[in-house]
């Protein structure tokens, strides 16, 4: 039976700017689909993403639930495209408080949002409930760029329980990230959801910022990949220290060594 693969990605092209993470959320899927895998890709639907361009459509059946994060109900919307040619369809968790109106980590003036925890929060936590309402059982969950970094504290935790989750491995791949700010002043209270207790903050540095996010993700994750060139030496250090199985940089043709550390953090039993 085919492995399955979930991608909770930061950034896919063409709905965002072309980069390397964007590509990479783009071809990695569909490269891994090739292999064999099955997978599902999710994305935020950020609000420079052009839904009538785009083909969105909302998915009634999977929207309608609020997310309460630090006592405010968050209503969670899920839209569904095909990325042209390759049919490949994308996920996108959107939310009017959260997405509507505003760019990726910064404003049109390059400041960073004050409540970029907060988004990358709600992110985590309506991608982990929409796979619930799927019906889906990941085998692996691989989680690009600091929006899904809060992913693996969940699915270690909160979500640790749900039939979905119970058996899933992490892998956590490492990008560059321009963002230096921090991610709100109650990021931890925001994160308080079941097991995913605040508490399990209180041993990283405050206030907390994108490299202790990157922390988390590690301590939470079975798997590290060094997704490009130049990513954070503290990270990578800090992933060899944790002693977590690190796949280096493989660069462009990248196919085989996705597919043998996937297999290697989740072996056939």
């Amino acid at each position: 039976m085919a492995k399955k693969v979930l991608f909770i990605n930061q950034e896919i092209d063409p709905y965002v700017a072309e980069s390397h993470m964007s590509v990479m959320g783009r071809e990695l899927p569909q490269k891994m689909q090739e292999a064999g895998f099955e997978i599902r890709t999710f994305m935020p639907k950020w609000g420079t993403i052009n839904e009538r361009r785009g083909q969105l459509h909302e998915v009634i059946r999977l929207s309608g639930m609020n997310l309460i994060i630090d006592d405010t109900d968050h209503p969670l919307i899920i839209k569904v495209a095909s990325i042209p040619v390759t049919r490949q369809q994308i996920y996108f968790i959107d939310n009017d408080d959260y997405f509507n109106n505003r760019q990726m980590g910064t404003d049109e003036t390059g400041q960073e949002y004050t409540d970029n925890g907060e988004c990358a929060i709600f992110f985590a936590r309506g991608v982990l409930e929409t796979v619930k309402k799927l019906r889906w059982q990941p085998d692996v969950i691989i989680c690009q760029g600091w929006m899904s970094a809060v992913a693996p504290l969940y699915i270690k935790t909160a979500f640790a329980e749900e039939p979905s989750f119970a058996n899933t491995k992490v892998i956590s791949a490492l990008y560059t990230n321009e963002l230096k700010g921090q991610l709100g002043d109650n990021f931890s209270n925001s994160v308080d959801f079941r097991e995913a207790k605040s508490e399990l903050l209180e041993g990283y540095k405050t206030p907390f910022d994108f490299t202790e996010l990157g922390k988390l993700a590690i301590d939470y994750s079975d798997g590290v990949i060094e997704g490009e060139a130049n990513v954070s030496e503290v990270l990578l250090q800090y992933a060899a220290e944790k002693e977590k199985p690190v796949m280096k940089f493989p660069g462009d043709d990248y196919t085989e060594a996705y597919k043998n550390f996937i297999n290697e953090v989740c072996p056939d039993e």
